[in-house]
């Protein structure tokens, strides 16, 4: 028997037994007659008593210890009279009675506690190392509980977990594909899924109604924060089932993850089309914890000789409650700010809303105090606020504006930790228009369905078009989204056929499933979450690989098995690949 206990389970009324701990060595600690060590494992920390009168040699064998030395101590539960309540143990220690290495360690290139001095590509290359932390481990040890939270709810609810190939076919559509050669089948390759988007289709055809699969997916696109190569999915379909259905069953899924792994009751969800997302937030996935929402400005500036104003597509506005306060200096830093390459404005216009009413602005020159007045009252300011304005092309200055309203946000402390708003974003476009290419792409994926009362715009109007298609936003972060099926062979040639697919292309590389739906196909809708950033976003973290126990770094690499590396040659020689230098 290595152990009889954890270490983070005895307690008061374990005294007086006698217990077998295994672990790491934390820390050890000599005060002369005592020597006291730390043993860790993932449950918790136990402190250990080793005393010189009554063990002398057992003492120095313990003085001898190096951190991260696996031992397992015998010893007996005693009361400790210096508690420590910040861990669970802290009301006893183990007066050792017997100590065995298992495992002798090198010195660690970084103390493993929370507050370490390890960097971040170094503790990348130990990660194994890493993961002892108390917080990564906890990290880990969230993942694993939302993952058991949603399995069992959607067990609960009739879903079937089923899993799908992870050698598929390569498609053009949506980011870039990781391949695969195949030995058998010289010159041609597999492609790693980016979802299981076709095959969980095929489910519903299959008659599998409620299908379910938390599932490795894999995108060889640039890398962020919240972006790895390889990331995860709760990857879910339904058929017979309208929007509404969809919305309401997932909803519940995030409510109870949230009430089991957090203790915290979710309201209902609002609704926003994407139209008033972007005309209010300038993002389809909006903060919604705070106001700030844009206000058009251009009836109430254009026209007045300033050029900035009169020559811009859209002119917008935001009122920052209880910021007149804020100094020259202050503005002149967001101005800098916003004029950044990674915002792109070229400047930013201020009115100021005194305490004693009076209104001053950075155009004084072209605007009178009964302009700034009509400004204020547009945007719904009352003394003290500050108006904040850029304008430009439509869609540059959304963006730009979205970004200063979260930073404004950041800046009055209004995004709070441990607040937490969901949103559904309903009814975006089908279609996008890419001018390089000078074709349509699908928003989301080529499935989606339009929206029945608009499919007769698909040729006339496209991108005038609504898709069937939701995003849930937490937080201003977009953990899912799905949409409607096209289950129709008529309708997803026509969207094929929209796409620049010509029918030969389209059979090439969808055939399989718009074959399929000659055999009655159900109507079918559907959903994924990204599993990684919904561990994060319950976590309050801004980067998705705390919660993956072997992450890529930035650059898509894993310094800790130097991967991607080349191959031996024979291997290309089997693949039948050939190198150039």
């Amino acid at each position: 028997m290595y152990r009889s206990h954890n270490c983070g389970e005895l307690n008061i009324t374990k005294i007086g037994s006698e217990v077998i701990l295994s672990g790491w060595v934390q820390r050890t600690r000599d005060f002369g007659g005592l020597t006291f060590l730390d043993l860790r494992d993932r449950y918790g920390i136990t402190q250990i008593v080793f005393n010189m009168a009554t063990d002398a040699s057992l003492c120095e064998q313990a003085r001898n210890l190096g951190r991260e030395d696996v031992v397992q101590i015998k010893g007996n539960v005693v009361e400790r009279s210096n508690k420590n309540f910040n861990i669970a143990t802290g009301e006893i220690e183990i007066t050792a009675i017997s100590i065995q290495i298992l495992s002798k360690s090198k010195t660690p290139p970084f103390t493993i506690e929370n507050d370490t001095d390890g960097g971040d590509e170094l503790r990348m290359q130990y990660r194994y190392l890493d993961l002892r932390r108390d917080e990564v481990r906890d990290k880990i040890i969230t993942r694993h509980k939302i993952g058991s939270v949603v399995r069992n709810y959607l067990n609960d609810n009739g879903f079937l977990d089923i899993e799908t190939p992870f050698l598929i076919k390569s498609t053009p559509e949506g980011a870039r594909d990781f391949v695969v050669p195949s030995r058998i089948n010289s010159g041609q390759f597999y492609a790693l899924p980016q979802s299981p988007q076709t095959f969980k289709q095929l489910l519903m055809v299959s008659g599998f109604d409620k299908y379910y699969q938390i599932v490795r997916c894999f995108r060889d696109e640039d890398l962020r924060a919240d972006r790895q190569p390889e990331f995860t999915q709760i990857d879910c379909e339904m058929s017979f089932v309208e929007q509404e259905d969809i919305l309401n069953i997932f909803e519940g899924l995030i409510k109870k993850v949230f009430k089991d792994i957090k203790g915290i009751e979710l309201q209902d969800f609002p609704r926003m089309t994407y139209d008033q997302a972007m005309e209010l937030y300038g993002s389809d996935k909006p903060d919604i914890r705070f106001g700030m929402t844009f206000n058009r400005m251009n009836d109430w500036v254009q026209g007045k000789g300033f050029k900035i104003f009169d020559e811009a597509e859209l002119v917008l506005a935001i009122n920052v409650e209880g910021a007149a306060h804020f100094t020259r200096k202050q503005i002149d830093e967001l101005t800098e700010w916003v004029k950044r390459p990674q915002i792109g404005a070229t400047g930013l216009i201020y009115c100021r809303y005194n305490e004693d009413g009076s209104l001053k602005s950075s155009v004084d020159k072209f605007f009178n105090e009964e302009d700034l007045k009509s400004w204020a009252d547009h945007c719904g300011s009352q003394p003290g606020d500050l108006i904040l304005i850029l304008s430009g092309k439509t869609e540059k200055v959304r963006k730009q504006m979205n970004e200063l309203r979260l930073e404004m946000g950041n800046k009055l402390g209004l995004r709070k930790a441990g607040d937490y708003k969901c949103l559904w974003v309903l009814d975006f476009p089908l279609l996008e228009w890419d001018e390089d290419s000078q074709r349509w792409f699908a928003m989301h994926h080529p499935f989606t369905s339009p929206k029945k009362e608009d499919i007769s715009k698909l040729y006339d109007d496209p991108g005038a078009v609504r898709a069937d298609a939701y995003d849930l936003a937490i937080n201003g972060v977009e953990v899912g989204g799905g949409s409607i099926r096209i289950f129709d062979k008529v309708l997803q040639a026509k969207m094929f056929e929209r796409l620049g697919f010509t029918p030969e292309q389209a059979q090439a590389q969808f055939g399989f499933l718009m074959n399929a739906f000659e055999f009655g196909a159900p109507p079918h809708g559907g959903l994924a979450f990204g599993f990684d950033r919904l561990c994060a976003v319950l976590g309050n973290s801004d980067s998705i690989r705390d919660y993956i126990a072997f992450p890529k770094n930035n650059s898509g690499r894993d310094v800790m098995l130097d991967s991607p590396s080349v191959i031996d040659d024979k291997q290309l020689k089997e693949l039948n690949i050939k190198t150039t230098i």
